[in-house]
C-alpha cells in the first residue's frame, strides 16, 4: 500500500483482516469435521513422525488462544508478504 500514510493504512489493514475473518467463518468446518480429516491426515504419517505432532500438539494446547492467534497472524502476514520481506532484506 505505497502512499498510504497514518489512518488510512491501519483502516486498510483493519478492513482486511476482517474480510479474512468474514471468509474464514464462510469456509470453517464444524469441530467434528475437523477432526475427522485430522485423522486421514493422521493415518497417512509416518510413525516416526507421530511422536513429534503429538509433542507439538501438547505444546500448542498450553498455550493460551491469543497466543496461538498471533501465531497464524503472523504466519499469514510472513506468506503474504514473503516477496517484500525478501526486497527488504536485501
Amino acid at each position: 500500500m505505497p502512499g498510504l500514510r497514518g489512518r488510512a493504512r491501519r483502516a486498510i489493514i483493519k478492513d482486511r483482516e476482517n474480510l479474512y475473518l468474514c471468509i474464514s467463518k464462510f469456509n470453517a468446518m464444524t469441530t467434528k469435521e475437523v477432526k475427522s480429516e485430522i485423522q486421514k491426515v493422521l493415518d497417512k504419517v509416518p510413525d516416526n513422525l507421530l511422536q513429534d505432532i503429538l509433542d507439538y500438539l501438547k505444546t500448542i494446547q498450553s498455550k493460551s488462544s491469543d497466543t496461538v492467534q498471533l501465531s497464524k497472524n503472523l504466519k499469514q502476514i510472513i506468506s503474504e508478504d514473503k516477496a517484500l520481506l525478501e526486497r527488504l532484506a536485501k
